[in-house]
């Protein structure tokens, strides 16, 4: 019978190659559930343990989705029709006439912004790599930034303002491209959590918690920590050392002013997996089979996907569903900028999580993501 043990020297490996100061792996096909840890918690702390609470920041996203989902399977949302019955923020955009032009040199928005265009993150406003290596900022960048959004960058729970405030001060500013253009990261998942909670009139934390979380079992998935002693400390890596982004009494200690959909959550190895297990079953109840069909498949055309300004896209070579990233071999997943990962391997029947505390750099994740997977994959395949 299959356990899936290889990955218990993959993450050990890792942490004594230096990849993370501690790491929290899962598989599951079927029944079969292997969890490996090794590692710390914190540098000198203690040992990480596997109900330890990560910073999943960026796997937010799907969770957002499917949150989403429900209610356009309830018939409270329609995938299709303008979202301005709900965001009158977003009512007659305007947009700018390139990504870097001053904040007034703008064009009318063709059309009107649909749940659809936020779900696939084509609906004008978000990330791309050309706005990190321009020779200085662009001004939609800096205007971002004295706004407080927190959507050009890392979440920053502790001063984003709460969902009304955070609504309105975007609202002030023009997109990026038009509506159904291009993919943009990131934006678009934090206007779901304002959606979704204006469309079922309650905070997006409950609505996540009543219609995703609980239903799942996922108890120990939520926008803070409400035990700190179970949360691991975030690094980055410095020149020659960790450095501490964020302590454990941080900023994930208290709950936020604003619930990101974008980034906000902390999570367990455990709550993840059931996560992935409910797509992975067709919904488990929680959706219907076509929906989650339709969420993990890829939506953009090659146009949207490679529409690319000068620099990178986050995206890389995949497609794109909803609030998560589609491969070729049909696998999907998303990856979360701290330091953890997702991916559901239909073909395999396989789920796999990788957690740690060791934010991304320059080459990407921590080695031990891609690792895990590999291993679980070989295994998978019976090699």
């Amino acid at each position: 019978m299959e356990h899936f043990g290889a990955i218990d020297g993959v993450v050990e490996d890792a942490v004594l190659h230096g990849d993370a100061p501690g790491v929290v792996a899962a598989v599951a096909r079927g029944d079969v559930l292997h969890v490996a840890t090794a590692g710390v918690m914190s540098v000198g702390g203690p040992p990480m343990e596997r109900d330890t609470l990560f910073r999943i920041t960026s796997m937010t996203k799907p969770m957002t989705a499917a949150t989403v989902m429900t209610l356009v399977d309830a018939g409270a949302l329609d995938l299709d029709s303008p979202v301005d019955e709900f965001l009158p923020e977003l009512t007659n955009r305007r947009v700018l006439r390139s990504p870097d032009s001053a904040l007034d040199d703008t064009v009318p928005a063709h059309r009107p912004i649909t749940a659809r265009d936020l779900l696939t993150f084509t609906w004008g406003f978000g990330m791309q790599g050309a706005m990190f290596m321009s020779s200085g900022p662009w001004p939609i960048f800096t205007a971002t930034v004295e706004r407080d959004l927190a959507t050009f960058g890392p979440p920053q729970p502790a001063s984003t303002p709460d969902q009304d405030t955070w609504m309105a001060r975007l609202g002030e500013l023009p997109l990026l491209a038009q509506p159904g253009e291009r993919w943009l990261y990131q934006s678009g998942a934090q206007v779901l959590g304002v959606l979704a909670s204006r469309a079922a009139g309650a905070p997006f934390d409950e609505v996540m918690r009543d219609r995703v979380l609980v239903p799942l079992g996922m108890q120990s998935t939520a926008f803070y920590a409400t035990d700190t002693t179970r949360l691991a400390t975030a690094y980055q890596k410095g020149d020659d050392q960790l450095v501490v982004i964020d302590p454990a009494d941080g900023q994930w200690s208290r709950p936020p002013a604003f619930a990101d959909g974008g980034a906000g959550l902390v999570s367990s190895v455990d709550d993840v997996v059931a996560f992935g297990r409910m797509l992975q079953s067709g919904g488990n109840g929680i959706l219907r089979p076509e929906t989650v069909e339709e969420m993990t498949c890829n939506q953009l055309t090659e146009e949207q996907r490679t529409a690319v300004w000068p620099g990178f896209s986050f995206l890389d070579d995949k497609g794109w569903g909803f609030g998560m990233s589609v491969s070729d071999d049909g696998s999907y997943g998303w990856d979360g900028g701290f330091g953890t990962t997702w991916c559901n391997v239909p073909s395999l029947g396989l789920t796999v999580v990788v957690l740690t505390q060791r934010a991304n750099d320059e080459a990407g994740p921590p080695v031990v993501c891609a690792d895990v997977l590999s291993a679980a994959t070989l295994e998978g395949r019976g090699h």
